[in-house]
């Protein structure tokens, strides 16, 4: 039987042989949450129905657990029939057909070693369920309860790791991941501040204390523990001597250091994902569109520190107050709002928060008809805008002003396009291929779907997709012929069709020539310096390309898509030799995005140089379940245009690793 992996603690995320397995609403995704829990065991179907349904009377909360039974069950049959089994009192979930992360992290965390805890520490992404919608409150409760309990596993492991005896990287690891769970952790400071005095830098361990002497005053009206203080004042005697630092850390690293992300010195904004008012949930896709095209058209503004349109959006559907997506940000301003679609009519409310006092600086309403829906998001910006910047010139609102095509249709084709591809599975990748080519057909002047359908061939490349390399490769070579013809001012696709340049083609300088228009064009687009970081790591400057990718993490702090900046980080590490720090990057990548085989390859070959034998087989053995046919023999057709010094290293590791010929 094919052992499926549910991913519980942060994003909900079910696979099966790398695919993204679909189970239906929140309500069956919260009922397999419960029963994964408790896995194994026996749990009574009036309780499960109160659980869930507890607002409803006893025989239609029974009805509704039925049928949520039943539907969970088709959409798990693939993996199999009999994972869920029961009769009309009880139910239970077979753990032997799938893997479950929480199973995992309380595993690692009972066992106690310092890899067992790493593991752990790595395991827990996020609260459990996080971002899970169910509006019921018994589950509410129970989810609350359950949350508190995973999270104090994971602080206790955390605290535990900092005292064990630890290289540096995995210790700022394992305080920054504490920092992330309390930000007022002392020991988690203090540790912060050893390790910056182990590298001379008594600067940075003096501002840290600062930080944290601030916060505890501010929050809760305390001084630092003595032990704090104690360190504190040995750090500004000076009586702690640096040692040398044999190894420079990495700018990632080194910008990993702050607790929270520091204001800009310009002003910066986020725009959260709009509602969708509309009547038709399917109508998500036009909101995100929306919300997606102010953020394009704000970045425009060199003047204006803009978060990427991943992070923001990772706020979807979450009761957080504004002062704490300020803060987890590092912005200033938060622009949120809703956006109706009904007939030919839309309207397009939003406002303008100052994040640090909640104040309403702006709010309006736009509408119109829907033909002119363009000219609503540019006054939306342009608000938005003036409302920052009372002196700001109309000049540069004019820049705010730029439409990505003049066809409607073909807009709302690429919309749709990007929604397919943000699943990362194969169907999904076609299907989005399909509609921006559908979209082309409707404006063959449309910049944006020519260069997202190039960046598409090269994830069909990675994944070990493609069916006519030689075609294939044409292909994106007409795609970014097109793009650079007829979108020299468009960063967006400026970026992404260098990507699928590099990666697929081979063209390193062309790229990079691309990419470097697009971050002239627009200094904040992180997808730009995602992209030029992966190119160095391939080709160029690990520690340029390790700089790059730190900057577009910076730009998109909680970006689904880390695990691809991450995967990149850790062949720059890797290819400059610095295997302790490329393997950790990898496996968490692993752990984002199970299915990304790029992934999985760097992992495998990083930890085999480190001299972790064992890790390194686990992770070709994954590659292998989701890639059956990759061989050293043909890691050319995943992963061949790379600088020959670096792909014979690659192919080295990866052979030791224990990949087949």
């Amino acid at each position: 039987m094919t052992v499926a992996g549910l991913t519980l603690l942060g994003t909900f995320g079910l696979t099966l042989d790398g695919r993204a397995v679909d189970i239906g609403g929140q309500k069956e995704r919260a009922l397999l949450a419960v029963l994964a829990l408790s896995a194994g065991t026996t749990q009574p179907r009036d309780k499960l129905a109160t659980l869930l349904w507890g607002d409803h009377g006893d025989v239609q909360a029974r009805d509704s657990l039925k049928h949520a039974l039943n539907r969970l069950r088709q959409g798990l049959a693939e993996i199999s029939p009999a994972l869920i089994t029961g009769d009309r009192q009880a139910v239970t979930l077979d753990p032997a057909g799938i893997t479950i992360d929480v199973r995992q992290f309380e595993q690692a965390v009972a066992e106690g070693t310092p890899t067992a805890l790493h593991q752990a520490a790595a395991l827990y992404a996020g609260d459990l369920l996080d971002g899970i919608g169910v509006r019921d409150r018994s589950f509410e409760d129970w989810l609350l309860i359950e949350r508190r309990r995973l999270r104090q596993l994971a602080e206790a492991a955390l605290v535990k790791l900092l005292q064990s005896d630890l290289p540096e990287q995995m210790r700022e690891y394992a305080a920054m991941k504490l920092l992330a769970l309390d930000p007022l952790r002392e020991a988690a400071y203090r540790s912060l501040m050893q390790l910056h005095v182990l590298r001379g830098e008594t600067a940075q361990a003096v501002k840290l204390y600062e930080t944290l002497r601030d916060r505890l005053h501010a929050e809760l009206g305390v001084k630092p523990e003595a032990d704090t203080i104690q360190l504190f004042e040995a750090t500004r005697r000076q009586e702690t001597r640096p040692r040398a630092v044999t190894q420079p850390m990495a700018p990632l690293e080194r910008a990993s250091l702050s607790l929270l992300p520091a204001l800009p010195s310009k002003p910066s904004i986020a725009v959260l994902p709009f509602q969708n008012l509309s009547d038709d949930p399917g109508q998500a896709y036009f909101a995100d569109g929306m919300a997606e095209e102010i953020i394009t058209a704000l970045s425009r503004m060199r003047w204006l520190f803009v978060i990427a349109r991943n992070s923001s959006f990772a706020f979807r559907g979450k009761a957080v107050d504004i002062k704490h997506i300020g803060e987890q940000l590092g912005v200033r301003y938060i622009l949120e709002g809703s956006v109706r679609k009904a007939a030919n009519k839309v309207r397009i409310m939003g406002q303008l928060v100052d994040a640090a006092t909640g104040a309403n600086l702006w709010a309006d309403r736009f509408e119109g008809e829907l033909a002119d829906v363009f000219d609503l998001q540019d006054q939306v910006a342009s608000s938005v805008v003036g409302a920052i910047s009372p002196k700001l010139e109309q000049a540069e609102i004019e820049r705010a002003k730029r439409k990505p095509t003049d066809s409607l249709d073909a807009y709302d084709l690429y919309l749709r396009g990007i929604a397919n591809v943000y699943s990362w599975t194969k169907g999904g990748l076609e299907e989005g291929l399909r509609l921006f080519y559908q979209a082309i057909d409707r404006d063959t002047d449309f910049a944006a779907a020519y260069g997202v359908a190039a960046w598409c061939y090269y994830w069909r490349m990675v994944n070990g997709w493609m069916t006519d390399r030689n075609a294939e490769t044409a292909e994106v070579i007409r795609l970014v012929e097109k793009v650079s013809e007829i979108g020299k001012d468009d960063a967006v696709s400026l970026a992404f069709s260098g990507q699928g340049l590099s990666y697929v083609v081979g063209d390193a300088p062309t790229s990079l020539a691309l990419i470097d228009r697009a971050l002239i064009l627009n200094p904040n687009l992180a997808a730009a310096w995602s992209t030029s970081g992966c190119i160095q790591a391939c080709h160029g400057d690990p520690d340029l390309a390790v700089d790059h990718l730190a900057r577009a993490m910076r730009l998109s702090p909680l970006d689904p898509l880390k695990f691809f900046t991450q995967t990149f980080t850790s062949l720059a590490h890797f290819v400059a030799g610095r295997y302790d720090l490329a393997w950790p990057i990898a496996e968490a990548a692993c752990h984002d995005q199970a299915h990304f085989l790029g992934a999985l390859r760097i992992a495998a070959a990083s930890n085999v140089m480190a001299g972790r034998q064992a890790e390194a087989e686990h992770f070709i053995a994954r590659a292998l379940r989701l890639d059956p046919d990759l061989r050293i023999a043909n890691l050319a057709t995943r992963f061949s245009h790379i600088k020959p010094a670096y792909f014979a290293k690659y192919v080295d590791a990866l052979r030791r690793a224990g990949l087949p010929e």
